[in-house]
This record gives structure tokens, C-alpha cells and sequence, in this order.
């Protein structure tokens, strides 16, 4: 009895000193409150606006995820976090504390998952990783994790102690948290899971399951039918309810409209509506959904952002479905096409005009369009990058049988940090591992020359994006300059070294 009652105290305990940014707050939201203090009145009246703005684009649904180790996360949906099944380890509670010093601590400071304690397997290494920030002190506290999104300048773990490593996790793209990328705050980091391929932990194909799901029939329209239900569908469609992102794909889409007919579903631009059971989001992974789309001969897949290797399910997943995408986004994005002829790239035509001439001419061509999908219908995959990628990542996609990506995250910076163990066993200095700008990066937004620069009487959320990028550079300066510093500082220091000028 007084066993489980110090039990029961501990976890109370913990639950009570385990902090973190609030979950469930949208992401442009929180990209507002962390780049204009309200405390600053020089800005208060952009903020305003821009407030006045986000309530106008910010049409998200989200749904709340309750990951099976146990932590809730809201989530924009559809979801790409899967369901985790976590590795089988011992959890906080069935091992004693003094057992600890055995075992380096992964501390995760801005929460991914919602364990107090958990002792992971990671191969022949194990580690204890845990949200309880009372182990900030710990002598066996080896490393940090930060969730991107929720890396929040209020709180970090100062001062730094030289075996402290930081690790970042961000699977997101810049809107999300402009200031993470740029060179002084990617760097602070030794270790980083990213979209790009340059990352520690490359996530660049976090979206796809695998190759047989590329040439997967299942949705597989026939092109005969296609070009019967043209008498009532668009040649495009395109799906969107995350409205005027830094892309600025939603002026494109208006441009192009007024060349050629597009079936717009989502919230953005929208013209045509789904069917009730399938207007929520989270439904654009049900079969309905994608028995709908399938029928369409092209699709708009343009991203929110556009940097090197951010590549999500608007890519991928009419791939899956044998639509042909035009796609705007990655300007890396032929180093994963499965073949040379399978998406239609914006980025190769001077103005929406030509692009929708373009389609209409492979509209009225079935040889010319079906080159496109040739690769589809013959099942080849001739992209070796695309296929040694999925064939040597080292986690899986809603797969039970592999670790996901947030485990294998977990598990890289574990043996990393059991590394150094060892070569200080040996009497020999760790192997310091850091973080360069190529880890995650993305130029500063444009807006298409035939896209307005300023919607009357706001401030468009164009000219936003951009103005929130200039100021997210002299965050990460600001911020750097104070971590260098190592030792705790408040929020008015940081804002005061971001406006000093």
C-alpha cells in the first residue's frame, strides 16, 4: 500500500511540474504570438490587423488525436501523424529512480509526446526519454528535443551545459515557425529530423507509404470514362481550405481560372461543393474522397510553401490515385518524381495562361495525356533517388511493422549520445554533431507578378508573409545572440533585441 502510494504521489508530482507551450493552438496563431509581443506597442496596430486577417484565412478544422502513448495533440486535419505505436520499453513506474543513473535522459522540452517516462530500446542502447522537466538538472540528462512548431522563446534549457545536445524535430513547413529557418537559431541544434534531405533524419517522403502504393490500380480511373465524365467535370480540380499561405497559391489558382474551368471543393476559391459526409477535412483520406477525385484528369497540388524538399500529400497522393498533379512547390521536385513524365510543373511556364493551354491540349490528346501515366499503368518506377529512399529510411509510414518516424528520431539522438558515452570511456573527446542551414531553409516568399500586393482596405496576408519572414531574421539574430549568452533571459529582453532598432 505505501508502495503504490508513493506511486501515486510521484506521478502527481510530475504531472504538476511538467510544463510546456499549450496544445491545440493553430499554427498561425501561434506564429502571430510568437513574432508580435503585445507588450510592444509599436506593433500593436499590425497586430491588429493582422488578427483581423488570420480570422479571415484561417479556416482550419482540427481534430483531436489521441496518440496510443498517450499524449493528445491537436492536429490539422487530414493527419499525418499517425496513430505511434510506441517500442515496447519499461515505463517510469516500473523502474526505481536510483535505476536512472544507468540510463541517459532524452528530455523531451516542447513535447511531441505526452510520456512522463519511458525506458526505449533503441538496438543494443537504451534511454530513458520523458516530458518531466524536473530532470533539467539531472546529471544524466544528455539530451533535449524540441517539436519545431512548439519551440517557443519564453522557455529553453539555460544555461547549456557542453554534453547538453539540442535536437529538433519539424516535419512542418516555415509558417508553422518562421525563425527555425534561418542559420543562427538551425544551427543551435546538434541533431535534426527535417523535410529535407540534408537533415540527420531526412523526412522527405513522410508522405508516402510506400512504392506499391504508387502503382497501386486501386483508384485507377480508365481514361474512357474520364473523358465521358469531362461532359460534367473540370479538367482540373483543385482542393484547398488553407487559404492564401506564403506560397501565394491561391492567387495563382484565380489567375488561372480565368483561362481555364477548374472544380474548386475546399474553402479556397470554392465553386463546387462535396458531399456533406465528406466536407470535414479529416475526410480527404476516406475512400469517398478519393473515389471522387480519381475521376479527374488533372489536379492542382500546390504546397503552402515553397522550399527545397517540402513535399507532402498534395504531390503524393494523386499519384496514388492516377491523377495527373500540377504541381507548384518544391523546386527540388524532379529529383522524387517517380518518372521524368509524371507531374506537370508550374515552375516550366511563364504565366497561367500557357499552363492552361497546356492542359487543354492534353485534354483533347489521349496519346498525350496517357504519357503521362504511363508509368502508372506499367508499374515502373524509374526514380533510383525515390526508390534507395524508401528503401534505406529508417522508419515507415502507417506500417506496423517499422518504427515511425518519431521513434526512429528518438532512437538516432539516443545512440548518438551512447556514442560519446563510449568514446569517453575510452578516454576519447565526443564527436560533436551540429546542425548546418541546409538542415532546414527556405527563401523568403514572393508573390506572382500578377498577384496584387495590396488587397484594399487591409493588408493582404501576401504582403504578411513576407513582413513576418523579414522580422523572423531578426528574431533568430536576437535569439542566438541570448542562447551564445547561455543563461536564462526573458521574453522582454528578446523583443527588445528584435526592435531595438
Amino acid at each position: 500500500v505505501f508502495f503504490f502510494f508513493l506511486l501515486a504521489l510521484d506521478t502527481f508530482e510530475n504531472l504538476m511540474k511538467v510544463t510546456g507551450p499549450p496544445q491545440g493552438v493553430s499554427d498561425s496563431m501561434q506564429c502571430i504570438n510568437d513574432q508580435w509581443p503585445l507588450s510592444n506597442a509599436r506593433s500593436s496596430e499590425h497586430i491588429k490587423e493582422v488578427m483581423v486577417e488570420l480570422g479571415k484565412f484561417e479556416r482550419k478544422e482540427f481534430k483531436s488525436s489521441s496518440l496510443q502513448d498517450g499524449h493528445t495533440k491537436m492536429q490539422e486535419a487530414p493527419t499525418h501523424l499517425n496513430s505511434f505505436l510506441k517500442k515496447e520499453g519499461l515505463t517510469f513506474h516500473r523502474k526505481r529512480k536510483w535505476e536512472l543513473d544507468n540510463y541517459p535522459i532524452m528530455l523531451w522540452w516542447s513535447p511531441l509526446t505526452g510520456e512522463t517516462g519511458r525506458l526505449g530500446q533503441c538496438g543494443a542502447d537504451a534511454c530513458f526519454f520523458t516530458i518531466n522537466r524536473t530532470y533539467l538538472r539531472h546529471h544524466m540528462t544528455k539530451a533535449f528535443l524540441f517539436y519545431g512548431t512548439d519551440f517557443n522563446i519564453d522557455s529553453l534549457p539555460l544555461p547549456r551545459k557542453a554534453h547538453h545536445d539540442w535536437a529538433l524535430f519539424h516535419e512542418e513547413s516555415p509558417k508553422n515557425n518562421y525563425k527555425l529557418f534561418h542559420k543562427p537559431v538551425i544551427t543551435l541544434f546538434n541533431y535534426t529530423a527535417t523535410f529535407s534531405r540534408h537533415s540527420h533524419l531526412p523526412l522527405t517522403t513522410q508522405y508516402l507509404e510506400s512504392i506499391e502504393v504508387l502503382k497501386s490500380l486501386r483508384y485507377l480511373v480508365p481514361l474512357q470514362s474520364k473523358n465521358k465524365l469531362r461532359k460534367r467535370l473540370a479538367p482540373l480540380v483543385y482542393v484547398q481550405s488553407d487559404c492564401d499561405p506564403p506560397s501565394d497559391r491561391d492567387s495563382y489558382v484565380r489567375e488561372l481560372m480565368a483561362y481555364i474551368e477548374v472544380d474548386s471543393y475546399g474553402e479556397c476559391i470554392r465553386n463546387k461543393d462535396l458531399p456533406q459526409q465528406l466536407k470535414n477535412p479529416a475526410s480527404m483520406d476516406a475512400d469517398g474522397f478519393y473515389r471522387i477525385i480519381a475521376q479527374y484528369k488533372f489536379i492542382l497540388a500546390f504546397e503552402n510553401a515553397v522550399c527545397d524538399d517540402y513535399i507532402t500529400e498534395k504531390f503524393w497522393r494523386p499519384l496514388k490515385l492516377g491523377i495527373v498533379p500540377v504541381y507548384y512547390g518544391s523546386p527540388s521536385i524532379t529529383d522524387w518524381l517517380p518518372s521524368n513524365k509524371s507531374a506537370i510543373l508550374v515552375s516550366e511556364f511563364s504565366h497561367p495562361r500557357e499552363l492552361a493551354s497546356y492542359i487543354r491540349r492534353l485534354d483533347s490528346d489521349d496519346r498525350l495525356y496517357e504519357a503521362y501515366i504511363e508509368w502508372k499503368l506499367k508499374g515502373e518506377i524509374s526514380n533510383q533517388r525515390l526508390l534507395t529512399a524508401l528503401r534505406e529510411r529508417k522508419w515507415g509510414v502507417q506500417d506496423v511493422n517499422q518504427d515511425n518516424y518519431i521513434d526512429a528520431f528518438e532512437c538516432m539522438v539516443c545512440t548518438k549520445v551512447w556514442d560519446n558515452i563510449r568514446l569517453q570511456e575510452k578516454g576519447l573527446p565526443p564527436k560533436r554533431w551540429k546542425a548546418e542551414d541546409t538542415h532546414l531553409s527556405c527563401p523568403k516568399p514572393t508573390v506572382f507578378a500578377f498577384s496584387p500586393l495590396r488587397a484594399p482596405p487591409l493588408r493582404s496576408l501576401r504582403e504578411m508573409w513576407i513582413s513576418s519572414f523579414e522580422q523572423s531574421k531578426k528574431e533568430a539574430q536576437a535569439l542566438r545572440w541570448l542562447v551564445d549568452r547561455n543563461q536564462n533571459f526573458s521574453s522582454q529582453e528578446f523583443w527588445g533585441l528584435v526592435f531595438k532598432d
